[in-house]
């Protein structure tokens, strides 16, 4: 089995690295985990992460800017079904578009737009950042296990944006800073974090151990 973690320029990707390898210890599987810039290795690949971190648009041109990685990772994700994790930005650019410095197109697999937190308190800073709880709405395979709510696990946030989804079925987790800010998204074969797990300790090591078990 082999998960691969895209690498198209965005930050520091060994301790994601690292964070997927160490699970696949823990779960006793036989699960190799790489860094990759080549979309032959994406087709290939069993499980697909993808990281981010940055503006949403800069993101998105750094995918584009390795040739056939786009098309690569469509095929890998929605033609053969493939298990995929979004992190951060990552997961941002499931949503339709991206209202980052612009208006910038992404996967468009959840539908919704990736919008400027407004907290309700003005007195939080924009970005988020911190560690923060989270608040259960739907039930998913990639959370089994972890407890959540005001006495749960805390996740690492740091962001100053938001995807908003259109369907309340693809909202799986909020967490509050001035009011419900999405956590974590999923659809079918796919899930996304707006916090990073490989920085999230316990909480994150248990969601990415359950994402690499994850038969769907």
């Amino acid at each position: 089995m082999k998960t691969v973690i895209i690498d198209y320029g965005s930050g520091n990707l060994r301790s994601a690295q690292k964070a997927f390898e160490r699970a696949a210890a823990s779960a006793q599987m036989a699960m190799s985990v790489s860094l990759t810039s080549d979309p032959d290795e994406v087709d290939q690949a069993d499980k697909i992460v993808l990281p981010g971190v940055g503006a949403y648009r800069d993101c998105r041109d750094g995918i584009r800017r390795l040739d056939g990685m786009w098309e690569a990772i469509e095929k890998a994700v929605i033609a053969d079904y493939k298990p995929f994790f979004g992190i951060c930005v990552g997961m941002q650019l499931m949503a339709d578009v991206g209202l980052e410095h612009g208006s910038t197109d992404g996967f468009g697999w959840i539908k919704g737009r990736v919008e400027k937190m407004q907290p309700q308190d003005t007195s939080l800073k924009i970005p988020q950042m911190g560690w923060n709880t989270l608040d259960l709405h739907h039930n998913h395979p990639v959370m089994a296990n972890i407890k959540t709510g005001p006495e749960g696990l805390h996740a690492y946030f740091v962001h100053s944006y938001q995807l908003v989804p259109e369907d309340d079925a693809d909202l799986i987790a909020t967490t509050d800073y001035g009011g419900p800010v999405t956590a974590i998204v999923a659809t079918d074969n796919l899930v996304g974090t707006q916090f990073h797990p490989e920085k999230s300790q316990k909480l994150g090591l248990a969601m990415i151990e359950n994402f690499l078990k994850w038969k769907c």
